[in-house]
């Protein structure tokens, strides 16, 4: 159990003290003054549990001294406190190093989703829409806001691929385990012999990127401008709306013909480069940081398989911790908060391994 010294607590306290002080002052103006508000909300949760730890150490200092009483009352009425307060102290200190952990700084941010169906032909692109009908459904569970940015959709009613945004507090954060293979094993409703087939569609979750993060400049784009086509390869519409952009340096390339307007094309294929470019720099940035030791939840490896869905026997199984739910349809409906709970505790608790051993 990770024990965070009574002096640490101290510092923390007193850094608290002092944006307070610095906010309540007045002297903080514009940029000054956001950056210590943010700071300020960031340290709030951390301050409330070292604030509980406190009081706990406390408490059982003073039952401990009230246990050596010659009231035999007193001793007996602080040795049944004492046993309440040995009993809440390591979850109180076992939260306050949760909270000390280093936050990854995308986590408050919205997300992008972007869903390819693999191996596995149409039944591949019904899975794929049956992912991103589960990722919708919540959303709206956690009063996030979702918009389709982009998708190809199939003659049977999938999707070859998607792209959704998900605007709100903290969306990254619950989502970015997400990011890899899912695998699906059903038999597809043209099979006549009840054989189950085996499909895949992979996940990608990003955070969300703004002109401050990435900056592009105009000359390192190839922008191609063409009519957009439908399933079947039909024009959606007679004018040259379709947008296709192309970043030279990375040869990433962006397309997007949702929209009927040439403009809000390009800005949605603009919105989803940046977003693309900053993942690319947090995947060099957390290349170099890693170490030998990989996390088994949050390597984002979007090759590896992380989870099946088995419809014959109405399961779900996420590999990475070996968590397998009896709940297949209320999962594919959107009951997901077990699955990333467990998750998100998993890789909470690597990471406060791998700071013991540091």
């Amino acid at each position: 159990m990770t024990r965070i010294s009574d002096s640490r607590i101290g510092q923390i306290k007193s850094r608290h003290e002092e944006l307070s002080a610095r906010m309540a002052s007045g002297a903080l103006e514009g940029a000054a003054f956001v950056q210590a508000s943010k700071d300020y909300a960031e340290l709030e949760p951390v301050v409330q549990a070292a604030n509980e730890v406190a009081r706990l150490r406390d408490e059982l200092a003073a039952l401990t001294e009230m246990a050596k009483d010659a009231d035999p009352d007193m001793r007996a009425m602080a040795a049944e406190e004492l046993a309440t307060v040995e009993a809440a102290l390591p979850h109180a200190d076992h939260r306050l190093a949760i909270a000390l952990l280093p936050k990854d700084t995308a986590d408050e941010r919205s997300a992008m989703i972007e869903i390819r169906a693999g191996v596995g032909g149409d039944e591949s692109a019904l899975f794929a829409g049956d992912l991103l009908r589960m990722y919708q459904r919540y959303a709206e569970t956690q009063g996030w806001r979702t918009e389709m940015i982009s998708s190809t959709s199939t003659d049977v009613g999938g999707y070859k691929d998607a792209v959704m945004s998900i605007s709100g507090t903290g969306v990254f954060a619950r989502l970015k385990f997400e990011s890899g293979v899912h695998r699906v094993q059903r038999v597809p409703e043209t099979e006549s012999q009840g054989r189950i087939h085996t499909s895949a569609a992979t996940v990608a979750v990003l955070p969300e990127a703004t002109e401050i993060d990435v900056q592009i400049n105009d000359g390192d784009l190839k922008i191609d401008i063409y009519r957009a086509s439908g399933a079947g390869g039909q024009h959606v519409n007679t004018t040259d709306s379709a947008i296709r952009i192309t970043h030279l340096p990375t040869g990433l390339v962006v397309i997007q013909q949702d929209q009927r307007s040439q403009h809000k094309n390009k800005a949605k294929a603009m919105e989803v480069l940046r977003t693309r470019l900053y993942d690319q720099q947090r995947d060099a940035l957390h290349a170099e940081r890693a170490g030998a030791r990989k996390s088994m939840v949050g390597s984002g490896d979007r090759s590896e398989r992380i989870r099946t869905y088995n419809f014959p026997q109405g399961r779900v199984t996420d590999h990475r911790i070996n968590l397998t739910l009896h709940r297949l349809p209320e999962i594919l409906e959107g009951a997901l908060d077990e699955l990333i709970g467990a998750l998100t505790a998993e890789d909470e608790a690597e990471r406060l391994a791998a700071v013991g051993e540091a």
